[in-house]
């Protein structure tokens, strides 16, 4: 079923409260519009709504929380409220520190009354092998990649079990399914993720608790260009050699926005433990 074509009634979440994690990897300082922005979650919304009084609708009901190490929280706020219309807030957190997790679960808790759906999308890359790669590197990558999924998973599975459910979706990748070349870092911390999401469901599945992940291709944001820099390689060769796969090209944001959106909303409520590939073919 394409998503494109879902009914209004069919993506129940607006009235529910989003916390997403992550950097502003893809994303422009005024461009942060919701909890799913790398991807848009309210944009989409409209799209599939397919009417602009319904889309405004949506918008009003939304809360929207945005957990970033990266951007001051009063700007990242007025640009949340303004586009998505309805109430949001910003916190800056380190998304490896259990404090700040704790700190911004516990107001999100205190600001809405509870907590539907976490985003965990913080993400960094270091294009290095095993002898390339610095311990720092090695904690670093570990720790924003996959120790911020653990800790705001924990803090917010009691909260959402006692709202008698939720749905968690996290980040993973292609390269969590098969490994590629000068990334043993990033590799292994995103094959962490897909066997914790898929630990997590088995676990939290009796509180009707669903955790699912996002294994994306290579995507068109600044961390695609930062992966070139960091090869030292142009980036038009780069987005080159990232394009060559079935579909002939790299994805887009609303691609990815699209598949983390299905998995966060009651269009996919049988659906735990699972490895969405979004890759254009890459791993056929």
């Amino acid at each position: 079923m394409s998503l494109g074509h879902l009914r209004p009634d069919t993506l129940k979440i607006c009235e529910r409260v989003h916390v997403r994690s992550g950097t502003l990897r893809g994303v422009s300082d005024t461009d942060v519009e919701a909890v799913l922005k790398r991807p848009q979650l309210l944009e989409l919304l409209g799209a599939f709504q397919g009417a602009d009084r319904q889309r405004r609708q949506a918008q009003q009901r939304c809360h929207a929380i945005r957990i970033n190490a990266d951007v001051a929280p009063r700007a990242m706020q007025v640009a949340l409220a303004g586009k998505t219309g309805g109430r949001a807030i910003a916190i800056c957190a380190d998304v490896t520190s259990e404090a700040d997790c704790r700190r911004a679960i516990e107001t999100v808790v205190r600001e809405f009354g509870g907590l539907h759906i976490l985003f965990n999308n913080a993400g960094i890359i270091r294009r290095a092998t095993v002898l390339e790669t610095s311990e720092a590197d090695w904690d670093r990558v570990l720790g924003v990649n996959v120790k911020s999924v653990f800790l705001l998973s924990r803090i917010a599975i009691p909260v959402m079990a006692a709202a008698g459910g939720g749905s968690i979706v996290n980040s993973a990748s292609g390269w969590g399914l098969s490994a590629g070349p000068m990334a043993a870092a990033y590799c292994a911390s995103k094959g962490a993720v897909v066997q914790l999401t898929r630990a997590m469901a088995i676990d939290h599945g009796a509180q009707n608790i669903r955790c699912n992940c996002v294994c994306a291709g290579d995507t068109e944001t600044p961390m695609l260009l930062e992966e070139a820099r960091q090869l030292h390689q142009s980036e038009q060769a780069f987005r080159t050699e990232a394009a060559r796969r079935p579909l002939g090209r790299v994805g887009t944001v609303e691609e990815i926005a699209r598949a983390a959106l299905y998995l966060a909303s009651d269009a996919s409520k049988f659906t735990t433990g699972i490895t969405l590939v979004v890759d254009g073919g890459g791993l056929a």
